[in-house]
């Protein structure tokens, strides 16, 4: 078993308030989830209105595909049009069992 997990850090330049930045994360959140299969989550800067760090994980029997699934992932985030600026992110394979 291979678990897969990505942090990705994206700043919301347009963004004036909490309540937009929700709606924001919401809607990438949302649009991941039906498009891949993975779990995601906001986990960190939550106070923060201009910044927003997800958590993306998945599971899979070869390290290559959970791998690929996730570099999708974020690729999908920063060609996507819901006006971030990708950061930074960064991709971990645990090797398990």
């Amino acid at each position: 078993m291979n678990i897969g997990a990505c942090v990705v850090r994206l700043r919301l330049p347009e963004n004036d308030s909490l309540k937009g930045k929700r709606q924001v994360s919401k809607s990438i959140i949302e649009r991941v989830k039906n498009r891949y299969n993975v779990s995601i989550a906001e986990v960190a800067d939550q106070d923060l209105w201009q910044l927003l760090t997800l958590g993306i994980t998945c599971v899979s029997t070869s390290a290559q595909h959970a791998n690929e699934v996730l570099s999708k992932v974020v690729d999908f985030i920063q060609q996507s049009k819901f006006d971030v600026e990708m950061l930074d992110y960064e991709i971990e394979i645990i090797h398990a069992l």
